[in-house]
């Protein structure tokens, strides 16, 4: 087992660690750093339950290794709410119903966060299109494609 020491910022505060060079960014995330919203769903980037920011960027944090975040940027789930405050994404899933059990909510919220940035205003099929890649088991996906509506300008 070969560590290697490295230097992310995760939720906006610099870090050291010493971690595996086999280990993902989901498992440093959940192991190490105690950041368990993201969660494993497929282990093979189909599901989307692991859905982090890397500098801006979703990722599937079970398909980038741990060390390749040094001197980057990682935003999680736990990273959003500011002061007490919810995110607006966060709030809109809330109070539109957008989650049922939890496993997909914070890759679904993570996608929106990133959809929402390059297109401030899309349509319920961009929409759809932009967060095809996640996957959720227990809705019909209108209440999570609902929140992320709620969130558009009329």
């Amino acid at each position: 087992m070969t560590k290697k020491t490295i230097t992310p910022t995760i939720n906006g505060e610099p870090k050291e660690l010493l971690v595996d060079q086999r280990i993902t960014l989901l498992d440093m995330l959940r192991d190490e750093l105690h950041l368990t919203g993201a969660k494993e769903g497929c282990g093979n980037g189909n599901c989307g339950a692991c859905t982090v920011h890397l500098d801006g960027l979703s990722v599937d944090s079970c398909l980038v290794l741990a060390v390749e975040t040094t001197g980057r940027s990682v935003t999680t789930i736990e990273g959003l709410a500011k002061g007490g405050a919810l995110d607006p994404v966060q709030a809109a899933f809330l109070n539109n119903s957008g989650m049922q059990c939890g496993i997909c909510t914070p890759g679904f919220i993570m996608a929106t966060k990133a959809l929402l940035a390059k297109k401030p205003n899309p349509t319920e099929h961009e929409i759809r299109t932009s967060l095809a890649g996640n996957l959720c088991r227990c809705t019909g996906y209108d209440k999570i494609v609902r929140s992320v509506l709620a969130l558009t300008k009329d």
